[in-house]
């Protein structure tokens, strides 16, 4: 029987634990995974279950919320309060922070998009959970100070994809990035891909944006993105809709994934501390860059960005040197300053 089974399954918490020491961060990565799960069994029974369709409501950005966007945030907020290691809580679906009571209070902040991708849901396209979390400031009781900070003070960053397979992916600050499977027949996360790497020579060749926004783009990321299409060997367009898909993609196959910001939107279109945070973490710990473009005068680390708001957002451009490149020779030969790769 033991050929059949794993007696000795390498689980989530088991890593957590080995990494970190840590109890309090090992009951927060515990509570999240129960999230998911749950976010699963809805997402797996939404058709049969009539979770399709709109809540009536909108988010903070003023999205539509779908049943499917209050039932994952109810989730969420629901395991994190009741973890007892959680002090401040920040979600897309809700406008204010959520402050857990002092008698269930710890020492962590957690900012989350609970259903990302939502809005394609009804048509069953893959969806997906981004999440950062901070410990608080030394001296804090824990208030939104301790997340508006950079992403230098990330614990830690990580998606949960739901799809034909349930994935969660994370990192620590200053540690690999590490995938996990959710294996029905246990009901556990075990660890399936290891110290996953951004493919060195930069992977297939595929590049992934709205190009519905092509217009709004400046003179550089649209001539980047014509490179991209130009050429004896044109690149492949991809691009899902959900973030956590085609950023999925992107770290295991390679290419570049652009939401820079147009004229439509001047300080992008991606929320700062629950999209554009962690998903950078991963991808720059993963070998790759996560840079704003041009973003306030400059080209920068999305790392760097200080939020100044919860819900507050930036410009992302993901990938390996070989893309990353070619968006910085478009916008040096605009004259603009670019960092070294």
């Amino acid at each position: 029987m033991s050929g059949s089974f794993d007696v000795d399954a390498p689980t989530l918490n088991r890593y957590v634990m080995s990494q970190t020491r840590d109890t309090d961060l090992v009951i927060l990565m515990n509570a999240l995974a129960t999230s998911f799960k749950l976010i699963t069994s809805a997402v797996n029974r939404a058709g049969v279950a009539k979770l399709y369709g709109l809540a009536g409501e909108v988010n903070s950005t003023g999205d539509d919320q779908k049943k499917l966007d209050v039932m994952s945030n109810d989730m969420m907020i629901n395991a994190l309060v009741n973890s007892g290691v959680c002090s401040v809580l920040v979600s897309e679906e809700n406008e204010e922070p959520i402050i857990v009571p002092p008698e269930r209070a710890g020492k962590f902040c957690v900012a989350f998009d609970p259903l990302d991708g939502s809005s394609n849901i009804d048509c069953n396209v893959s969806v997906g959970t981004i999440f950062s979390i901070y410990e608080k400031s030394p001296g804090s009781s824990g208030s939104v100070k301790d997340l508006l900070r950079s992403g230098a003070h990330c614990v830690c960053a990580g998606y949960c994809a739901y799809s034909s397979a349930v994935e969660l992916v994370f990192t620590f600050r200053g540690g690999s990035v590490e995938g996990f499977c959710l294996d029905p027949t246990i009901g556990e996360f075990v660890h399936t891909r290891r110290d996953m790497k951004f493919p060195e020579d930069g992977g297939k060749k595929i590049y992934s944006c709205n190009e519905g926004n092509f217009n709004y783009w400046d003179k550089p990321i649209q001539d980047a993105v014509q490179a991209f299409k130009s050429g004896e060997k044109p690149y492949s367009a991809r691009y899902v809709g959900s973030m956590v898909a085609d950023i999925h993609r992107t770290l295991l196959y390679g290419g570049i994934y652009l939401y820079p910001a147009d004229n439509k939107n001047s300080q992008g279109k991606l929320r700062c501390l629950y999209e554009g945070i962690p998903m950078a973490m991963i991808i720059e710990q993963a070998g790759g860059i996560a840079s704003t473009g041009l973003f306030n005068g400059k080209i920068g680390r999305v790392l760097d960005l200080t939020p100044d708001a919860i819900h507050c957002k930036c410009p992302i451009i993901m990938g390996g040197p070989r893309d990353i490149g070619v968006v910085y020779e478009a916008y040096r030969a605009a004259g603009v300053d670019v960092p070294e790769l």
